[in-house]
């Protein structure tokens, strides 16, 4: 396959045979990225029943996270923040959610004319206990992986 394959050391390990993301001419691909530390795997905010399950989550602190774990891919692709330009949003609430995720967004990019294009997607589960996941493309200049 093209491209220049990209593998992140300090975000979260992917749950599936793909890397964090393609490089390809000017154009970096990242896989879809979760909320997980890098370090212990734990999700941020999550609360658990003894058996489990999810009881109840906080989606600022997984936005939060999930915005690191992209920063993360991108500086290890030679990429800033900065060099986003398309992201798609994956919420497993969109009514229970969006208004927090949205203000986490705007702390993050708080000048519409310089933040990425932006697609969010309200959908039924996501194959982790993460209740948000990030689809992102950046441009970027330069000969660094």
């Amino acid at each position: 396959m093209a491209g220049t394959v990209v593998q992140a050391s300090t975000a979260p390990k992917p749950v599936g045979a793909y890397p964090h993301a393609r490089r390809v001419g000017d154009l970096l691909f990242l896989s879809g990225i979760g909320p997980r530390d890098p370090a212990s795997d734990a999700i941020p905010g999550n609360d658990y029943y003894a058996d489990g399950r999810v009881r109840a989550y906080d989606i600022a602190a997984q936005t939060r996270a999930v915005f690191a774990n992209v920063r993360a891919v991108l500086e290890a692709s030679g990429a800033r923040w900065e060099d986003l330009v398309d992201v798609t949003v994956y919420l497993t609430d969109m009514a229970r959610d969006f208004k927090a995720y949205n203000a986490v967004w705007a702390e993050h990019f708080p000048d519409p004319a310089t933040a990425p294009c932006r697609t969010t997607l309200g959908i039924t589960a996501l194959p982790t206990p993460i209740a948000i996941e990030l689809k992102c493309v950046a441009a970027i200049q330069g000969d660094t992986p």
